[in-house]
């Protein structure tokens, strides 16, 4: 399956499931992130988004919604599929949109975004998602021929305060300037009205991926407030 753009339509006001583990983790298992990424689809997903080649490659044979790849690279800077080298490989192994760094900074390879996303479409049909930090990053992004914005990397860059839920304003900023691509909410969405909130708040569709997928962190939430 290749989703093109209009594909997106399927994505309108719907969930995005993140299945992540941590380097170190019992969980850090491609098969265990394909499994997660299954059962979200069943409790309603729409998509999942996925971090790694094995992961992408046993998630796209485990589901039949979009695939949202990545390859974090490092911890520092631009880490989230800092190159093409990184978003080609990504689309190889078989994601149908692949989520990169969408700020301005400095990018391993030398490259601008722009040319990164050029780079990208002479050699893959796959879609960009371009994870932005502030509303500059993301009509850069559009600019730059990004499929999707999303506000992944706010509070994350210093470009914006880091807030306790998702970053509500940043989304209706971008959404009322009308870039015209979707805008994908995510980033510390922790609860079903969060996530209804941030729809409200001009969103195209919401990830969620701690809350639904990290249970070493929703253990830690109840254990805190046990203890508190």
């Amino acid at each position: 399956m290749i989703l093109t753009p209009t594909g997106l339509e399927s994505l309108r006001s719907q969930l995005i499931v993140s299945c992540q583990a941590y380097p170190g983790e019992p969980m850090r298992d491609p098969r265990t992130t394909a499994q997660m990424a299954a059962s979200a689809v069943i409790g309603g997903a729409a998509a999942v988004r996925v971090q790694g080649l094995a992961d992408v490659q046993h998630t796209r044979a485990a589901v039949e919604v979009p695939v949202i790849g990545l390859w974090k690279d490092g911890h520092d800077g631009v880490f989230i599929t800092p190159t093409l080298r990184h978003a080609l490989a990504v689309a190889n192994a078989g994601a149908h949109v692949v989520a990169i760094d969408g700020t301005r900074r400095h990018r391993p390879d030398g490259l601008s975004l722009a040319a990164t996303v050029a780079g990208f479409r002479a050699d893959s049909h796959a879609l960009v998602m371009a994870d932005c930090a502030s509303y500059d990053d993301a009509a850069a992004a559009v600019d730059a021929g990004a499929d999707l914005i999303g506000t992944t990397l706010a509070g994350y860059d210093g470009q914006r305060p880091k807030t306790h839920g998702p970053d509500l304003e940043l989304l209706e900023q971008i959404a009322a300037a009308g870039l015209g691509k979707p805008l994908i909410a995510e980033g510390r969405i922790h609860t079903p009205d969060q996530a209804r909130q941030a729809l409200d708040a001009g969103a195209y569709a919401v990830v969620v991926g701690t809350a639904i997928t990290h249970p070493a962190t929703i253990s830690g939430w109840f254990a805190t407030a046990l203890h508190s």
